[in-house]
């Protein structure tokens, strides 16, 4: 069974900086994580960083641009978000989303609580 799954989340103060990963695990290096979600409580899920496939473009939403960095190691298939100057409002779960065969596969999210 395929799975995303995410790690690196928890417990920072304001200004401080965490680092999520996102690896394909269950015997397949078919799925390719390509983008990063994250989910207010209450609220739906909204995409923060995309990364193409090809070419490595990467698209910010405004609410993280110039804090986040999305980035990928193709060797390894995992996908990484690194999260610079956080702040109390981005406190979430934050999701990896992959796909294969446009086939989507999404991680099971991890917390990142920003203290302030």
């Amino acid at each position: 069974q395929v799975q995303l799954v995410e790690s690196g989340g928890g417990l920072v103060q304001a200004g401080g900086s965490l680092r999520l990963s996102c690896a394909a695990s269950g015997g397949t290096t078919s799925v390719k994580p390509f983008a990063w979600y994250r989910q207010f409580a209450g609220k739906q899920r909204e995409t923060i960083a995309t990364i193409s496939i090809i070419g490595g473009t990467t698209n910010y939403d405004d609410s993280v641009r110039g804090r986040f960095t999305i980035s990928r190691d193709n060797a390894k298939n995992t996908l990484y978000l690194q999260m610079n100057s956080l702040k109390p409002e981005d406190t979430a779960v934050y999701y990896c989303v992959g796909s294969s065969a446009g086939i989507p596969y999404w991680g099971q999210g991890t917390q990142v609580t920003v203290s302030s």
